[in-house]
């Protein structure tokens, strides 16, 4: 979560496109998304952390209600990513204030992009990656920015090659445990 197609973001183009339709959600997507948010999430960092964080962190962040509040929030785009209708992946960007270390007039935040393990490998994570960008460039962002944990090399190699740099550090609270997240950064290309 690449020599040559590396650096051809680094000058805004985009990877190939596979089968996964991506749009944006609505009001009617929040169970879904509530249910594919938790499973991914446990999936990707239960092994890592003790269950009460996991379980104090999905409650507080993945249930439907919020899901549907994310989804209505002006501040927030949800993109879903799926695959002969079913929900594959997700991505949610924001536009709020970002850490000092992150120099932007315009500055977007790629806040959450997961994808179903069985899909891994599949094109899905690019795929909602060009679309975040996308709508970055829509918004006028003039910088993509995200926080990823430090223990998480796999994403680290994906953002890489969508030409993030690593930019400085936050912490992420999950749980009651205080984690280290790498801020990653890269320009996005206004048309």
């Amino acid at each position: 979560w690449h020599g040559k197609m590396a650096q051809s973001f680094a000058h805004g183009a985009h990877m190939p496109s596979s089968l996964t339709d991506v749009r944006r959600a609505d009001r009617g997507d929040a169970k879904r998304l509530s249910a594919i948010a938790e499973a991914t999430f446990r999936a990707t960092f239960s092994a890592l952390n003790t269950p009460e964080d996991v379980d104090l962190h999905c409650r507080n962040t993945y249930s439907e209600e919020i899901q549907a509040g994310e989804i209505a929030d002006p501040d927030t785009v949800t993109l879903i990513g799926e695959r002969d209708e079913e929900l594959v992946g997700y991505a949610q960007l924001r536009w709020r204030n970002a850490p000092s270390c992150v120099v932007a007039e315009a500055p977007g935040e790629i806040q959450r992009l997961y994808v179903a393990s069985d899909v891994h490998g599949k094109g899905v994570a690019h795929d909602l990656m060009n679309a975040c960008i996308d709508e970055m460039t829509r918004r006028r962002s003039d910088v993509a920015w995200l926080g990823v944990w430090e223990k998480n090399p796999r994403a680290i190699a994906f953002y890489r090659k969508f030409g993030f740099v690593e930019v400085g550090e936050q912490v992420f609270l999950l749980g009651g445990d205080r984690q280290r997240d790498i801020v990653m950064a890269r320009p996005v290309r206004r048309s």
